[in-house]
């Protein structure tokens, strides 16, 4: 099989015959062709087969009602006691719901509601109990608000729970391999999913984590992913894809993921880009705590931005929007 990783470009000066990066403020006129164990190749973006550019450069579908042609910010709203950066801090429902509400004064375009840690170790929670933290935080964020709300679950019942309390996206960081049944969910819901690569649990995912090569075997799992999806009832235009950056990878894994990252605008989806404050910024960055990561969180964030990323998930979300907006300022963009 052969892939091709558009090279993108942001600058305001663009030339004749530049193509438009899955309709979004990128732009790229040339293309790395990858063949497995073979050697790589930049080529002339028009020697691109015709359906592979046509994904490649048509605009993505809206989902949850937001516009994908600018990026957005999904902001973390952890009701968890064990979540990596922020356990503990949201369990009270008042404190949860106040969180979402300056999340979303700042900028936020999604608030992404999640009751169970995945971080590395952690162990299962029951399905009432993620239903008991998960749904009246969500009902009560919809009762003064009309914006986008993301339930992050790996389980089908929780995720009807979210539905019928007013979630208007699904987030399985498990893409269906967990509970098989969310793909009917999502597809009778006609809610936009978001689909993440996970190799193993979060109990064991960082043990030993090994690939054939890790950028590729992505972006053949999340095409399955997809697959299954569409044969599910599951329309790509509401499917957005996420590397899974941690979940289940080295250090050197992230880092070859965040450097081809344009590679998965080839899947025709919207691209999620998870990595607010983990665990590889303190390694790079000597900031052992994840609550002193946020410089470096921004700046990858900025790197997923140059790579055309449609949406971010963050925990510091009136920083990285500032960001975002200067970054907007100097492509030449009108504010």
């Amino acid at each position: 099989m052969t892939y091709y990783r558009p090279i993108p470009q942001t600058d305001p000066h663009r030339p004749e015959g530049a193509l438009p990066l899955a309709g979004g403020w990128c732009w790229f006129t040339q293309v790395e062709r990858i063949e497995r164990d073979g050697p790589r190749a930049l080529i002339a973006a028009r020697d691109v087969p015709g359906d592979v550019l046509e994904r490649l450069t048509a605009p993505r579908a809206p989902l949850a009602g937001l516009a994908m042609d600018h990026p957005r910010l999904m902001g973390i709203l952890n009701v968890t006691p064990d979540s990596f950066s922020d356990g503990g801090l949201f369990m009270d429902p008042e404190a949860a719901l106040a969180q979402a509400r300056a999340m979303q004064a700042a900028g936020a375009d999604i608030i992404d509601v999640g009751g169970e840690s995945t971080r590395p170790g952690a162990l299962e929670v029951g399905v009432e109990d993620e239903i008991g933290r998960t749904a009246p935080v969500i009902a009560a964020i919809r009762a003064g608000s009309d914006g986008a709300i993301s339930i992050d679950t790996r389980k089908s019942m929780v995720a009807r729970s979210a539905i019928g309390a007013g979630a208007s996206m699904l987030n399985d960081v498990s893409a269906f391999s967990y509970d098989g049944r969310m793909a009917q969910v999502a597809a009778d819901s006609g809610l936009p999913i978001c689909l993440m690569h996970a190799q193993g649990t979060p109990q064991d995912m960082q043990d030993d984590p090994t690939y054939d090569d890790v950028l590729l075997d992505i972006y053949d799992f999340l095409a399955d992913r997809i697959a299954m999806a569409e044969r599910a009832g599951i329309s790509r235009d509401r499917i957005v894809v996420d590397p899974g950056i941690g979940f289940g990878k080295t250090l050197d894994h992230n880092l070859t993921l965040l450097r081809n990252l344009s590679l998965f605008h080839g899947l025709g989806c919207a691209i999620l880009l998870g990595v607010s404050r983990k665990r590889f910024i303190g390694t790079l960055a000597d900031a052992p705590e994840a609550r002193d990561r946020m410089p470096g969180s921004i700046a990858v964030a900025l790197h997923g931005l140059a790579q055309g990323i449609q949406i971010t998930r963050v925990h510091d979300t009136a920083e990285t929007r500032q960001a975002f907006q200067l970054a907007a300022a100097l492509r030449g963009e009108q504010p």
